[in-house]
């Protein structure tokens, strides 16, 4: 069954009237969010940059999560509830739907920093192609666990990604023009791929020096984490070669122990 609304669907719909400002689709895809999604919601919400349309798409949820996307019905330019194909199926229904001049996707969970972050964005500098920043994880209770393990380098290009993804997705804003769908055939790292491929084709990439969002830390099972470090190696060779990524990923092990030594292991 399809639910779907918003101020789109009732044709109440916040025109961005001064183009000078770039309008920004923020996205929400959720499966059964409820506990967290509300924080993703008021942190989008209560931005005094204005010029923002805000699209959740949801994946048929059955644990109350819809009745708070509903709570906030007359806020969200638009949502939808339904199955889908997985994250990055969601992901590719928000794109198609989206009208602004630049993307950024913010998971159930997911908070932006502080409510003047997108307009400290724009601040820096206008038309873009990326703007990046960096990441901090919270637990799940909101506590501070610290910034990402990987630091965004002071100045990204595609061959950034050769050691892994430097920026975190929900700490990287894109130009619409530079959008392509999800690769599906990639199960949990497409957005690494979609990263990179945007990069690729960037010419002015922004270091905003800020901390974008706040992502929540979540355990991955050892399965998940096999899959995605095969399906990352597949995309890195395809983009780098074989031999230069089998090289790389000496360094991206050696950085990985030395984290893990220094931070984890007590």
């Amino acid at each position: 069954m399809v639910a779907e609304g918003g101020l789109k669907v009732k044709e109440r719909i916040n025109v961005n009237t001064n183009r000078e400002t770039p309008l920004v689709s923020i996205v929400t895809v959720v499966l059964n969010g409820q506990k967290y999604i509300e924080k993703t919601i008021e942190s989008v919400l209560s931005q005094t940059y204005n010029h923002t349309e805000y699209i959740i798409i949801d994946g048929g949820s059955d644990d109350g999560t819809l009745e708070v996307i509903r709570k906030y019905d007359d806020k969200i330019s638009y949502w939808v509830s339904e199955p889908d194909n997985g994250l990055f199926d969601a992901m590719n229904k928000a794109i198609d739907v989206a009208t602004g001049d630049y993307l950024w996707f913010l998971n159930a969970g997911d908070i932006i920093y502080s409510d003047h972050t997108l307009f400290d964005i724009f601040r820096s500098k206008r038309d873009a192609d990326v703007y990046y920043g960096q990441t901090l994880i919270i637990d799940k209770e909101d506590k501070i666990i610290g910034l990402r393990r990987l630091k965004p380098p002071d100045k990204l290009s595609w061959k950034s990604f050769r050691f892994g993804m430097l920026v975190c997705h929900q700490a990287i804003l894109v130009s619409s023009a530079l959008v392509t769908h999800y690769n599906l055939n990639y199960k949990y790292t497409s957005d690494y791929e979609w990263v990179l491929k945007i990069l690729k084709k960037s010419k002015a990439i922004i270091n905003t020096k800020l901390i974008l969002a706040k992502y929540r830390n979540g355990g991955l099972s050892n399965m998940v984490i096999k899959s995605s470090l095969i399906e990352r190696f597949k995309i890195m060779s395809r983009y780098y070669g074989l031999i230069p990524t089998l090289f790389n990923h000496i360094v991206i092990t050696a950085r990985f122990i030395w984290f893990y030594i220094r931070f984890c292991r007590y």
